[in-house]
């Protein structure tokens, strides 16, 4: 594929992401792709160029409430056959370490950026933030402080 320059693109329902789908408020929704085959003109490096684009339904933990994430990414990879030629990489490429089959799955490749680009804390935008003050109860204050007998201890 490499030397061929090859590309491939197409579309595929967040459903069928089973990774992804424990992530995601739902899977409504199209993701698009496309990979694009190459080897780097200056060090001769192989590569995939991924493009996705998609809306992730996630939901907002300000507001609980479902939104839409746009996702929309290009990522090249760089195609290694084992760890040690990562380094050797350039910094703007990301290392891709290929099977032992040399077999290539597109979707997972595809589903592995959306599961990177889900945000550990979904806040849809436009949500704002809750700011408010929260005071200790009659009871919490009243509570004996587990550090008091240390204290008294210290004083002797």
């Amino acid at each position: 594929m490499v030397a061929a320059r090859r590309c491939f693109d197409g579309q595929v329902p967040l459903s069928d992401m089973t990774r992804l789908q424990g992530l995601v408020a739902d899977t409504e929704g199209q993701c698009s792709y496309a990979l694009e085959f190459g080897r780097d003109d200056d060090m001769q490096v192989a590569y995939v160029e991924l493009t996705v684009d998609t809306e992730l339904p996630l939901v907002c933990q300000r507001s609980l409430q479902r939104f839409l994430l746009p996702v929309s990414l290009k990522q090249r990879l760089g195609l290694i056959r084992d760890e040690a030629e990562e380094s050797a990489l350039p910094p703007e490429y990301e290392a891709l370490l290929v099977p032992e089959d040399g077999n290539l799955r597109p979707l997972e490749l595809v589903e592995d950026e959306l599961v990177l680009a889900v945000p550990v804390v979904p806040l849809s935008p436009g949500s704002e933030a809750v700011e408010k003050d929260w005071f200790a109860t009659e009871e919490e204050l009243n509570k004996a402080n587990p550090f008091a007998a240390l204290a008294a201890l210290k004083k002797q």
